[in-house]
Order: structure tokens, then C-alpha cells, then sequence
């Protein structure tokens, strides 16, 4: 059984690190991801797919270093512009990799992270490593999040957490795969959200048992996936009622460690 309080503390630690590193991760998905590496039952390597400027990564390398969790691998270009990442020329850059590399060296994890400055497609035509953690926060298209999940999905060990970011925002690709390969698979066993982050258990020998559970889920995401399309110009009348009205039945707040551990049968 592990140490939840040291766990707990842990995060503390890392959040603080977090809050100070650039970028959009929310207290309540950060809290989360750092959990969710903390808590896998499995071992392999920790993968990071969307970097920009290290917010997430940060938080994945504190906790799994002070844990002792494998090694982090972050992939992603540093192209800017990108589908999900801000402009960056209105500051005379072209690139987040600087300002990526500066804030994991002020974080102290530098040394923690195998950076592959690429597309996770070319990383995925080399890799051979499984995995125990992966966070997906790159392409948000439905084919580039299909993609991510698909390429990395056979190196996934059994109890492996997958978390896809704003899966519960207004990126349709996100939230598609998330309801369709993921709420309507029996690979997957618990299931949840926080933020706007999807996530689940990779559990290939007996996730049908959670399938009811991950119905439940899909019923309201199944529903906010034809607003999110209409929301490429933003929220607003019908569209923003039914975005208001169907995401709050998604249960979407904060998870503790121990509520954590407790659906992935961390402890008893």
C-alpha cells in the first residue's frame, strides 16, 4: 500500500512548481495528472505528448522522480503556429522549445525528461517501451488525438493511466475519441474526469466490468460533442445553453489521491 499523505505531499511540492512554470494547465488537472502518475499500479515509462512550454511536464517529472516512477519522455515540435497552441510570433518567437527548456532547468527536473523535439507520429515509428503513464495534449483534431491514442495504445501495460486533455472543452477531436475509443471500450476499465481532462485505466483483462460506469459517461460527452463542433466561433445562445447544461453531468471537479486510488483499486 502506498503513502497517500506522502503522495499528497509530494504534489504540494510539485504544484508550486507548476504554478510557477508558463502555460494553461489549471491547479485542479495539474493536482490530477501528478496523481494519476503517482498512483499507475504498473511500471514502464511516463510519456507526454504536447508539451509547449513544460507546465504538465514539470508536474509529471517532480512526482515521479521523488517516487521513483521511470523515466518522462516529453514529445512535441515547438512549431509555432500550432492547432492548439497560442501564435507565438506577436512575441517574436517561432518556437516554445526555449522557454520550455528554461522553465524545466528553473523547475529542477531538467535532467528528469528525455526531450524528442518531434511529431509523436515519428517517435511512435521507434518506440518500443511500455508504458505507465501517458498524457495525450497534442494535435486536438479527431485524427491527430485518434493517432496518439492508437500508435501508443499497444506498449500500454496492464493498469496503465491515460489522460487526454480538454477533452470536456470545446475541442471536438478531443472529446470524440475520448467517447468513442476510449467510454466505448472494454480495454478501459474506471474511468473519470477533472477539469477538462478525460481519463481511465487501462485494464485489457477485465475492463467489461466497468463498462455500465463508462456508459454513464459517454451519455452526457456523446452529447456535448455536436456542440463543440458548432463551437469553432465560440459559445453562444442555444449552443452555449446546451454546452452549460449537459457538461456539469459529466462530473468533472477535483480527485483526490485517496478517491483516486480508490477507483484504480490502489487500496482497499
Amino acid at each position: 500500500m502506498r503513502d497517500l499523505d506522502q503522495i499528497s505531499a509530494i504534489i504540494d511540492q510539485g504544484w508550486r512548481r507548476v504554478w510557477a512554470t508558463s502555460g494553461y494547465l489549471s491547479e485542479r488537472e495539474a493536482r490530477f495528472i501528478m496523481a494519476a502518475a503517482a498512483l499507475a499500479p504498473a511500471s514502464g515509462k511516463n510519456l507526454e505528448i504536447g508539451s509547449f512550454k513544460g507546465r504538465s511536464t514539470v508536474g509529471i517529472a517532480f512526482v515521479t522522480r521523488e517516487l521513483g516512477l521511470g523515466p518522462v519522455v516529453a514529445v512535441d515540435p515547438h512549431t509555432s503556429p500550432a492547432s492548439t497552441d497560442p501564435d507565438l510570433r506577436r512575441s517574436g518567437q517561432t518556437t516554445s522549445y526555449d522557454d520550455f527548456v528554461t522553465n524545466l532547468k528553473s523547475a529542477g527536473v531538467f535532467d528528469r525528461i528525455e526531450i524528442k523535439r518531434a511529431f509523436s507520429y515519428d517517435l511512435a515509428r521507434e518506440w518500443k517501451d511500455p508504458i505507465r503513464f501517458l498524457w495525450i495534449d497534442g494535435d486536438h483534431t479527431y485524427e491527430g488525438a485518434k493517432a496518439d491514442l492508437e500508435m501508443f495504445k499497444p506498449f500500454l501495460v496492464d493498469g496503465a493511466i491515460v489522460a487526454m486533455h480538454d477533452v470536456l472543452g470545446t475541442f471536438e477531436g478531443a472529446l470524440r475519441v475520448f467517447v468513442e475509443e476510449v467510454l466505448d471500450c472494454d480495454d478501459f476499465g474506471p474511468a473519470g474526469f477533472s477539469g477538462s481532462i478525460g481519463w481511465t485505466q487501462y485494464r485489457p483483462r477485465d475492463g467489461s466490468r466497468f463498462r455500465w460506469r463508462r456508459r454513464l459517461l459517454a451519455i452526457p460527452s456523446r452529447k456535448l460533442i455536436p456542440v463543440a463542433r458548432r463551437a469553432d466561433k465560440g459559445l453562444a445562445g442555444w449552443n452555449k445553453f446546451l454546452y452549460k447544461f449537459w457538461r456539469p453531468l459529466a462530473p468533472h471537479g477535483s480527485v483526490s489521491v485517496r478517491r483516486l486510488a480508490k477507483l484504480l483499486r490502489t487500496v482497499d
